[in-house]
Order: C-alpha cells, then structure tokens, then sequence
C-alpha cells in the first residue's frame, strides 16, 4: 500500500488492506497493484506527490517536470528569471513572453478572487508580511508610520500597476516602484488543476495529485472508493500527526489555510502570519484553519487564503451569499477558552460521512 502522504494540514489516508475491493482472484489483484504508480519530485520550493492508476504508463515523470519547470519560470518567486520575479524586481516597466498562459491565467484569476472576496485575497500584501519578519525567523514589528508608508503601494485593485497581454506577450509598468506580488496562495492550487487537465487529457480515470499541501483527486483510490484526506488539528503533538476528521471525496479539489503553525510570540502577544491587506497588520480573530472544496484548486487555495482574513463569521456569510462559487468550507476556531470548535457547510458535512 502507499500509506501515507501528506502536507500542509491536509493528509492523504490509504486503508492498510493486502485485499482490493472488487478482485476475485490473486492475478486480478496483482494486476490491478501493478496499474497503480507513484510519481514524486520538487517544484516551487516544495514538493509534489501523484498517485495514479497507469496501466499503460502513459504519464512520465519527465514530462511532469516539464510542466512544473515552465510554470515554476512563470510563477515562482524562488527563482530570479520568472515572469513574476522579474516584475518585482523592476522598477518601471517590464515586457515578457508568457508562453503557456500560466501567468496570465494566474492572474485573472487572482484578480477575480480578489474583487469577489473585497480585498481579502490580494496577491500584492507581500512587502507587508516580509515588513513582519515572516520570511525571517524572528518577528520583526514594524511602527505604525512604516506600515503607512508600506500601505502606499499595497492593493491589487489601487492603481498602483498597469497589465496588458496580447499574443503571449506581457506588459507590465508600475506606478511605484516598490509595488510588489507574490501568488503563492493561488499558484499551487493553479498548478495542480493544470496537471489534473495533464492527466485528464491522457484518459487517466483515478488520481491524486498534491502540490505544498493543496489537492485534486479523481475517480477512486487504490481500494476502489472516494479517496480519504484527513484534516489536521491544530493541536499537534511532537512526534505525530492528529487528524481533526477525515473527508471522502473524488472529482473535486482541496485545500487548507491555517495560521497555527505559522506565527510569532513576542511580548504575550500571538502574531498569526496571515496579513490583513487593508490594516496592514496580523489579523486577531479565533479562526485556525480553513479548508475548502470545490472545483478549481486555484480557486480552493485562493478562498482558503482569504477566509483566513475573514474570519468565521464573514466566511460563512460569504458562502452563503455566494452559492454560484460551489464553495463548501470546514472552519476550526477558538472557542475563547482554549477549546476547539467548528463549523461547516452543509455540503461539508456531506464528505465527512
């Protein structure tokens, strides 16, 4: 069995089982080990992981990496000659081919999230959370007068940058040019629906791809049922691993935001790394942790990310009043007195039987 893989509070669960559901005989199970793959490697600072039955072997490590690498030179801020470096890096105007469609993509999405959540999702708060210290390992609390000044030239809808794209060719021009962006809590998501379509269009029925903890699966797992993920508490122990719940789902993506694994203590104060984009400051609510379901990853990552600026109350306010997104959300919070409690869609609860 392929056990355990698992990621950024998310889990993937395999049944501890030698008999597969629906075998009759020892050559058909055998048969039926052989057709499941692994394939595993590093992108985006990270790793990714896909299971998937292939019995043809049609999907090539190779040619996973490929993918990754030209997206990775579209969208990653690890690596100095992407698109999206580049543009953070000048300080006018730069022109750049985006030949696969990936920054495009990325962006107009983004900028969607963006106007639909009002501001919670905006790819442009990187100066501020690196004004906090959290690309460091120690908070580093900036004074009201630099968060102002910080302020200036923060807001993905302020005109602050002009885009255009027109046959594959970018153009992008700062207004400041300290204005900056930073998609990792969309890209991830988006390069696992762009593998997902990889897989689709070479007929694969059954997968699971994960990317840095964000997730699509299709089809059914190994034992021939939903596939299991299991969403982590928040209250960890050294040494092990604590599942808050487990979801059965296929056809669908998922993905986790959570601040209780990233955050400081300075002065009996709790500083969660998620930055409100409009205070310019760690927000100070009971939310710990959201997943989301639906059906674009880019899009569950994304929400994920701005529920956690939201908070409880809003994120559930706001699915309601949007049931076009087909979002259904798992909230863990604290309760004010230590304790942990949730709340979900009702569709959420749906996965959970």
């Amino acid at each position: 069995m392929f056990g355990i893989l698992r990621h950024k509070g998310l889990t993937l669960l395999s049944i501890a089982s030698s008999i597969l559901i629906g075998c009759s005989s020892n050559e058909s199970s055998t048969s039926k080990e052989v057709a499941w793959r692994q394939i595993q490697g590093e992108t985006q600072g990270t790793t990714y992981g896909i299971t998937l039955e292939d019995p043809e072997e049609s999907v090539e490590k190779e040619a996973i990496d490929s993918i990754l690498h030209d997206f990775d030179m579209a969208l990653s801020s690890y690596i100095d000659a992407s698109i999206v470096s580049k543009i953070n890096t000048t300080s006018d105007s730069v022109n750049f081919q985006d030949t696969y469609g990936y920054f495009e993509t990325c962006y107009e999405k983004s900028r969607t999230v963006f106007e639909t959540t009002n501001g919670a999702f905006d790819p442009s708060v990187f100066p501020l959370v690196k004004a906090w210290g959290f690309f460091g390992k120690e908070l580093e609390k900036p004074s009201e007068a630099a968060l102002d000044s910080i302020l200036n030239f923060v807001g993905f809808g302020k005109p602050l940058h002009h885009y255009s794209m027109e046959g594959g060719t970018g153009s992008f021009r700062k207004e400041n040019p300290s204005f900056r962006m930073d998609f990792n809590a969309i890209a991830q998501g988006l390069s696992v629906d762009i593998l997902a379509a990889y897989l689709d269009a070479n007929k694969i029925q059954n997968y699971y791809i994960e990317i840095g903890g964000e997730i699509v699966v299709k089809g059914k797992n190994k034992e021939e049922l939903d596939w299991r993920i299991g969403v982590d508490s928040p209250n960890q122990k050294e040494g092990t691993r604590v599942i808050d719940n487990v979801v059965n789902i296929s056809n669908k993506a998922i993905a986790t935001s959570g601040n209780y694994r990233k955050f400081y203590v300075k002065d009996g104060v709790k500083y969660a790394h998620t930055i409100h984009p409009t205070s310019g400051k760690p927000v100070q609510h009971s939310l710990l942790s959201a997943t989301v379901i639906t059906n674009s990853c880019a899009e569950a990552d994304a929400y994920a990310t701005a529920f956690m600026v939201m908070g409880v109350e809003r994120s559930m306010e706001f699915v309601r009043s949007h049931p076009k997104l087909d979002l259904d959300v798992y909230l863990l919070y604290d309760n004010g007195s230590g304790k942990i409690e949730r709340t979900m869609t009702k569709g959420f609860k749906e996965y959970l039987k």
